[in-house]
């Protein structure tokens, strides 16, 4: 969306912070160079981050985010969003490309002139065959696209269009009120004992780091649970490392 993005992330290694912090700077720099305003762009909120237990998990959201602007009657079809989107690239398996652009960035300096991001499908979501994966989510993407149709049909909706979105004021904004103190949840997880597990899971771990800084305040030497990242990124503190991956 141009207001926010859904971003799907594996992070074995607990450096989701300095990845947002990074991109985030960069964007918003960007953003204001190219339109010469001077003040913060994204909200002060801590951002979003959700973990995604199980491989269904990921996939309902993988199509969530892909249909948000169909969702919300921007588009009629995910291929006509006019900005970011991996559907594309995520069918046919091939990297999402970016040039460097042209505003704030140096010409000649460290910034690469393009990259590329390729794109990582766990083998848990994927399964045995990629072809089967690739069918079940344009599947999923053409249901919600449809569904969406459905709701415009009943509701005598329409949609605002490309053409539409090209000619908005890049300072336009929506005219009505965001919902204020909602919940924020930091787990999706459609099974509920395995939400359970996760929630008490993360529970145990709270209570790790308040004794690990509780002792760490009295003077004792003390390990913080692996996950903590401030500590181990600035202050160089002891944690427990993280369990192995294959």
């Amino acid at each position: 969306m141009s207001n926010h993005h859904h971003t799907g992330i594996v992070d074995v290694r607990g450096n989701l912070p300095d990845f947002l912090a990074h991109f985030h700077k960069l964007v918003a720099k960007h953003q204001n160079a190219l339109h010469g305003r001077w003040e913060a762009m994204w909200a002060p909120e801590q951002t979003s981050a959700v973990e995604l237990v199980q491989p269904e998990d990921v996939f309902s959201k993988m199509i969530y985010a892909l249909v948000n602007p169909v969702a919300d009657h921007i588009v009629e079809k995910v291929r006509h969003w006019p900005g970011v989107n991996s559907l594309a690239a995520t069918i046919s398996d091939q990297p999402l490309t970016a040039t460097r652009p042209k505003t704030f960035f140096q010409p000649d300096g460290a910034m690469p002139e393009q990259v590329s991001l390729n794109l990582h499908l766990p083998d848990s979501l994927v399964g045995a065959s990629r072809d089967e994966f690739v069918l079940r989510l344009t599947n999923g993407v053409s249901d919600a696209e449809a569904r969406a149709a459905r709701e415009r049909g009943e509701s005598g909706r329409s949609i605002l269009g490309r053409a539409f979105l090209r000619r908005q004021h890049w300072n336009d904004h929506p005219t009505s009120r965001e919902p204020r103190r909602q919940l924020d949840p930091r787990v999706a997880c459609k099974n509920t004992w395995r939400r359970v597990e996760t929630l008490m899971r993360n529970k145990a771990w709270i209570e790790a780091y308040r004794q690990a800084r509780e002792r760490f305040i009295a003077g004792v030497n003390s390990t913080f649970p692996a996950g903590t990242f401030w500590l181990r990124r600035f202050a160089g503190i002891a944690c427990e490392p993280f369990p192995a991956t294959s």
